[in-house]
């Protein structure tokens, strides 16, 4: 499956078509808060992170897994979980983002990457 950064924008129907090759209406994100990006697609949350880690020098602590639900919207279009969310150093301590400022800046990211 293939993996996109997203940096300016993208449209539902383009994460669509991405998502229809793995899981139908469901697909994985990594948002990089500090530099308000994203990737999406591939198999795997960790290799969607490595990529943002290789190509945008995005850093494990600023990065966090998501599930995208296509045919949902408000609080049910965002799932926060992710085994790359497992951060005991940084205080969080399961697959999901334990933070509710944090899920919030997550959101904002999504918010302004997804039309």
């Amino acid at each position: 499956m293939e993996t996109w950064i997203v940096t300016e924008g993208i449209t539902r129907e383009k994460l669509r078509v991405l998502a229809h090759e793995q899981y139908g209406t469901v697909i994985k994100a990594v948002v990089d808060v500090e530099q308000n990006i994203m990737g999406v697609g591939g198999e795997l949350h960790v290799d969607i992170q490595s990529l943002l880690i290789e190509k945008e020098h995005s850093r494990g602590d600023t990065t966090w897994g998501i599930n995208l639900y296509l045919d949902k919207t408000g609080d049910d279009f965002i799932e926060f979980d992710s085994m790359v969310n497992l951060k005991p150093a940084s205080g969080n301590r399961s697959r999901s983002v334990e933070d509710p400022v944090l899920r919030e800046r997550i959101r904002a990211v999504v918010d302004t990457l997804v039309a």
